[in-house]
């Protein structure tokens, strides 16, 4: 990229990966769109962790949603030259909350967000998440998203992002969340 800005967009269309352009509200660019906010909510989750290991954790999510963000922006003729999402990630993800719930345990109610900072920006990237997981099932179930394993790596996403809450939570002081009964 050589300029901050190149104009073609101007015309309320964006290009795509495999060629072509599409309208900037396509039920496509919106999924790469939401995708990119989960990316950047977690930035800010990641800047404001307490915890070394939660900060890996999502330092490698936000590069597998780079790469996420790929798969779904292209043409499904052109989207397994660009497939990284796959069992193995899904799996990778189910070890890091099984991880954290031997150490963290769940609560019995629903919780208020905002014990920590990197907690109450985890809630906001898991429903940030689950928005992305709506708009992927959309393509999915429409034949545009071929990939069954996008859905299951967003899917469990959103419970590690609550399940990092939780450790951030337990990180900064809080023996147990706020919950909606307090």
């Amino acid at each position: 990229m050589n300029k901050y800005y190149t104009r073609t967009g101007d015309d309320g269309t964006t290009g795509i990966l495999g060629g072509g352009r599409l309208p900037k509200n396509h039920p496509r660019l919106e999924a790469v769109g939401v995708i990119d906010e989960v990316t950047a909510a977690l930035g800010v989750a990641r800047a404001n962790s307490q915890t070394e290991r939660c900060a890996e954790i999502i330092l490698s999510v936000q590069g597998d949603l780079y790469t996420l963000m790929s798969e779904v922006a292209a043409l499904p003729e052109h989207a397994e030259k660009f497939r990284t999402i796959d069992e193995a990630k899904v799996t990778w993800l189910e070890k890091q909350i099984e991880t954290i719930q031997s150490s963290v345990k769940p609560p019995k109610e629903f919780i208020i967000p905002g014990d920590t900072s990197a907690g109450a920006v985890l809630d906001l990237a898991r429903t940030i998440v689950r928005r992305a997981e709506r708009r992927a099932a959309g393509l999915y179930h429409n034949g545009d998203l071929e990939n069954v394993q996008v859905l299951r790596y967003l899917n469990r996403l959103s419970s590690l992002c609550f399940a990092l809450e939780l450790l951030e939570t337990q990180a900064g002081g809080k023996n147990k969340p706020t919950l909606v009964t307090d």
